[in-house]
């Protein structure tokens, strides 16, 4: 007898309660507690009602029955979890053997719900999917002002089709809201739904395994699914991805920075084994000083027939193709220019039909009528329950990159190692993707669980030296939460263009997603345009959004005859950051219009605000308070927009500006003090965050000195803001602690003052500004 498949989910731990219940101490006998410094849970066992409270917002934001099947007994249970500590629990047992773990550590601040499922029958079950938690909010707020954040964009609350991994339910006006999300994903892939029901908001979650197979007797334990409630959600979403980051273990490779032969005009696709070499060599003289250092070959230079998408022949390139000397030889001479040489595959996909496949049949995954499973533009799904195809898997991935010295992979097509359909572009859930076909080796490893193993196989057989680019995830969003712990960056939309309507799609899948970046993966949202047939405003505005939010800056631009102006716009982005930025207005726009870099560590608060008119149409104003912003409402500010090059006098209470259509404003702001700031610098579009490692003001000797990176060659200019007080001030000196680099120019108009510098070497330089009164 084959095993028995179950289409129901199993009975919840918490439905949504309609109707009134019992007050809180009704049953205070029979009430079982959890708590940490955050929140706390009550489970009333005589009403079957289960309170949740954080104690930070002072808000019990759920108080729900528990389903009619009510559990056979339940208790409180100490823990310890190996990443988070120890813990404390609510256990919930049915008479079906199911377990459910509401779960409090003292340090985090989400509660976390996870099933153990049981198999008390005689026959194997085959679990298709798992329902965890359907139940009604408590957000203060009319459902109809709220919003949801979800992998499907900004939405009203029933306006989501449902979330894959995470969702956010806010109040626009305040930013207070829920987070519920799937802190794991590794045997089943996490859903977050919302609705509502009468005037109350709603969110349900559940696990889609497709196949989970559970002997007579055995258990399995489900994934985490974690919520809280939160002041600000934002900083819940980034509390989340931080809690991830713990689970996994992640530890991120340096953020790299570069070029991607695909979209280039000329030479695009894989470009040849002459010209990459030629571009590499103009990449190492015109930016690697500037922090440029990858060179990455796409889709084309591999064998076999473009048959329903690209060629799948990895183990070698075309014979008579645009890389018939082979790959070792170009990776070493892009390595032997200090760059780091980057190649595309497709780990997880073949080809039925290809000759190179003929003998390799039974590695693929089957349908129901024993076909191969095949997908359009994928092709073929390779089945990474087998041992034997994971070993091919790493055999390909050993031999490009210990073999032929590719030392970045972009691996595409990821999701065809779930055997799903092709479902680009994928954003809201889909539940038609075939998740769990039945014709693989070992039918006992979930879809999720095989996508896993076959990427700890690439990753296993590469090495450390390597880093890992997933892409993409639109193109089914099964491989978002599967891939957590797995890559060092994930492209998070489908892929972009020059063209307006195209090279948004960037922003507003990376802004949607912003918490994941530096923490989980780095977001890449494909590459920036700047060549001369985009106007020159779009160029900036894309050049600045990438600056400013610090995502994976890879171009796709024939550099050699790239303007000038436009290659120096390249520079001012490299490199990206590494502080962390957040999209203020995420509840309020559907695609944030206002992004806030902060960075201290420099000895001093900077500030950098990005404004961006997405609308190629429409002129914007943006007319934003302080407090909102970030920023102290009562404190005075100073600035300067990077493009206009331009000092802001100095405001308070409110942020104001006007946007021509498709333009961008990139303002770095300083608190207004008793004593000069360094307010800008020319280096980079962040003014100062990459490039200024130390600022600080002695009072007593009336002296501002700091420390800088310069690039060689670069003029490089200080903006210095002054106090504007009965005792005017006068830059009596300035100094520099190196006889390689002059300054060139003092300019102070009023309280504003610029000091230029140039050196033919790149270094790091101490400068000291003395003032006096006037």
């Amino acid at each position: 007898m084959g095993p028995m498949t179950i289409n129901c989910p199993l009975p919840t731990v918490l439905v949504a309660l309609l109707s009134s219940f019992a007050p809180i101490g009704a049953h205070a006998a029979e009430e079982l507690a959890i708590s940490n410094r955050h929140l706390s849970a009550i489970f009333d066992q005589g009403a079957g009602v289960l309170t949740i409270l954080s104690k930070d917002t002072d808000t019990t934001f759920i108080r729900d029955k528990l389903s009619s099947r009510e559990p056979s007994s339940a208790r409180v249970v100490e823990i310890e979890h190996a990443v988070f500590g120890a813990g404390e629990a609510i256990e919930l047992t049915y008479a079906n053997g199911r377990v459910d773990q509401i779960a409090a550590y003292e340090d985090v601040e989400f509660l976390f719900l996870r099933p153990t499922l049981a198999n008390t029958s005689d026959r194997t079950i085959n679990l298709k999917e798992v329902d965890l938690l359907d139940t009604a909010l408590s957000l203060g707020k009319p459902v109809g002002s709220l919003k949801a954040l979800g992998t499907a964009g900004l939405t009203a609350v029933d306006g989501q089709t449902g979330s894959y991994m995470f969702l956010a339910l806010a109040d626009p006006a305040t930013n207070h809201g829920v987070v519920g999300a799937w802190l794991s994903s590794d045997r089943g892939s996490g859903i977050v739904f919302s609705g509502k029901q009468q005037d109350q908001a709603t969110l349900r979650a559940r696990i889609d395994y497709g196949r989970l197979r559970i002997a007579p007797g055995e258990q399995a334990e489900g994934e985490t699914f974690v919520i809280g409630h939160f002041k600000d959600a934002r900083r819940g979403l980034e509390e989340y991805a931080d809690l991830v980051a713990q689970n996994y273990g992640i530890k991120l490779r340096p953020q790299p920075a570069g070029y991607c032969t695909w979209y280039s005009n000329p030479h695009g696709g894989a470009c040849d084994q002459e010209r990459i070499i030629e571009i590499a060599k103009t990449a190492a003289q015109e930016l690697k000083p500037y922090g440029f250092d990858l060179v990455q070959i796409d889709d084309g230079w591999q064998d076999g027939k473009e048959r329903n998408g690209p060629a799948k022949v990895f183990e070698r390139v075309k014979p008579e193709g645009q890389y018939s000397d082979g790959m070792k030889p170009v990776a070493d001479q892009i390595t032997d220019l200090g760059l780091t040489a980057g190649i595309w595959w497709m780990p997880f996909a073949g080809d039925r039909r290809a000759p190179y496949f003929a003998d390799k049949q039974p590695w693929f995954t089957k349908k129901a009528d024993g076909t191969p499973y095949h997908t359009p533009w994928g092709g073929t799904a390779l089945d990474l329950t087998n041992p034997r195809v994971r070993d091919f898997v790493g055999f390909l991935s050993n031999r490009m990159a210990n073999e032929w010295g590719y030392k970045y992979f972009k691996m595409d097509g990821l999701w065809m190692g779930t055997s799903t359909k092709q479902a680009y572009i994928n954003n809201g859930y889909r539940e038609d993707d075939e998740l769990g076909v039945p014709g693989v080796h070992d039918p006992n490893i979930t879809p999720i669980e095989a996508y896993r193993l076959g990427l700890k196989q690439v990753r296993d057989s590469a090495g450390d030296d390597v880093f890992f680019l997933g892409c993409n995830v639109s193109q089914n969003m099964r491989s978002f939460g599967a891939t957590y712990g797995l890559v060092d960056a994930m492209r998070v939309g489908p892929d972009n263009g020059a063209k307006w309507d195209r090279l948004v799609r960037g922003p507003w899948h990376s802004s949607n997603r912003y918490f994941l970046h530096r923490r989980v993966w780095y977001n890449d949202p494909d590459p920036l345009y700047i060549r001369a047939s985009v106007p020159l405003h779009h160029a900036r505005l894309i050049c600045s959004w990438i600056a400013v939010s610090g995502h994976l800056s890879v171009c796709s631009e024939w550099l050699p005859e790239l303007p000038e102006e436009r290659v120096d716009m390249l520079r001012r982005t490299l490199p990206s950051h590494d502080a962390f930025a957040r999209p203020v207005d995420i509840f309020e726009n559907p695609l944030a219009k206002i992004w806030l870099l902060q960075d201290d560590r420099s000895g001093v608060l900077r500030n950098v605000i990005g404004l961006y008119n997405w609308s190629d149409k429409q002129s914007e104003r943006i007319d934003y308070d302080l407090a909102k912003l970030g920023l102290d409402p009562t404190k005075q500010y100073v600035g300067f927009d990077y493009w206009s090059n331009e000092f802001l006098s100095p405001f308070t209470a409110k942020l104001a500006a006007e946007l021509e259509p498709a333009t961008c404003r990139v303002l770095a702001l300083r608190e207004l003090t008793d004593h000069p700031v360094l307010v800008s610098t020319s280096r980079h579009i962040t003014q100062g965050i990459v490039d200024v490692v130390h600022e600080k003001w002695n009072r007593q000797e009336r002296t501002l000195s700091g420390t800088s990176r310069l690039v060689g060659g670069d003029p490089y200019e200080l903006r210095f803001a002054l106090p504007a007080s009965s005792t005017s001030w006068k830059l009596a000196s300035f100094e520099v602690a190196s006889d390689t680099v002059t300054v060139v120019s003092e300019t102070q108009k009023g309280s504003f003052l610029r000091v230029g510098l140039s050196t033919e070497q790149s270094r790091e330089i101490e400068w000291t500004a003395h003032f006096s009164p006037e």
